[in-house]
Parts: C-alpha cells; structure tokens; sequence
C-alpha cells in the first residue's frame, strides 16, 4: 500500500491502516502495537520487551488519532505490555470527543504576538552493565530531539539538551 493509500483507509477506520501509521513510528523504538476495533472503541496493544512509557506512548496516541479525525472511533483504550506476557502492565482509556473539552482555550491574539519559548532538558540514566554506549546514547538522544522539535507545531522550542552525565546533547533552532 502507497502513503496515500494508507492514509484513507486509516481515516476510514481500517484498523490495518491505523497500526501500519503506529507501527512506522514505533517499531523503530522496538515498540509493536496491534489494534483491534469493536463498538466505536479502538483498542491499541502497545507491546515491546521493556514495559512501554505510559505517558507519552498514550500522549502520541490521542495526538495522532486526533490528528488522523476518523470518525468511527469514539473511544480508545490503549494497553502497555512487555514481551512474553500474559496481562498489561497498564491501560489508559480516553473518549477521542473529549479532547477538545479538555484543553483550555488559548487566547491566539495574544500568544501570536507574544510567542511562548521553551528549553526543554532531559536527564537520561542508564546501566552501563546493560550494554549503553555513548553511541547508543547519542543515537537515543538525537532521536528525542527530533521527535520532540518535529512534533511541536503550536509551540516555538528554542532549545533541546539532553544528558546521561557525562554527555551532553544540545540542538537549537
């Protein structure tokens, strides 16, 4: 299937299209997700052999359904498994209508005149026992960096730095 292609079906609700869009994203991070769909309610299996980061795998869940606007899904329920075993770890439920109501408005006159900038640092700690080299941490922390600036559309980030202690990863723009 082309890009186009998997783009209408996902916004169609066709639950191999909507994996195939997570599974681009996440299998990269050695992250698997198998959705199902059943009464308006889309369930996505998140499974990799560490337990998956609840609160920024659901974050990028909501952000790309939301973005994706497929009108038959209503509700989803997002699970976080490790590899090999029988029951989640965890599990988030959110209503996709509810975002909206979620949020608190933003006045655009004023926040397009008086941009936000943010400088976000992260502090990453790792077991040198488990193998992480300074390669291994400096393709981690340009792959944070990239997610975090390409992502961020409504909000201008100066600054990206993160660090595992002895070195650092800095990128602007």
């Amino acid at each position: 299937m082309t890009q186009p292609n998997i783009l209408k079906l996902a916004k169609q609700g066709n639950v191999e299209a909507i994996a195939s869009l997570m599974n681009r994203h996440l299998h990269p991070k050695g992250i698997n997700a198998n959705v199902a769909f059943q009464d308006a309610c889309l369930e996505v299996i998140l499974e990799s052999a560490q337990v998956p980061n609840q609160q920024i795998l659901v974050a990028f869940i909501r952000k790309g359904l939301t973005a994706l606007g497929a009108a038959s899904v209503e509700r989803v329920k997002v699970y976080g498994q490790q590899t090999g075993k029988e029951f989640p770890a965890w599990s988030k439920e959110f209503d996709l209508g509810m975002i909206e109501a979620d949020l608190e408005p933003v006045d655009n006159e004023h926040s397009s005149n008086n941009p936000q900038i943010l400088t976000i640092c992260i502090n990453l700690s790792g077991d040198t026992a488990q193998g992480l080299t300074n390669q291994d941490f400096e393709f981690i922390a340009n792959q944070i960096s990239t997610d975090i600036l390409s992502s961020c559309t409504d909000v201008f980030i100066q600054k990206v730095s993160i660090s595992n202690g002895s070195s650092v990863i800095t990128k602007e723009r």
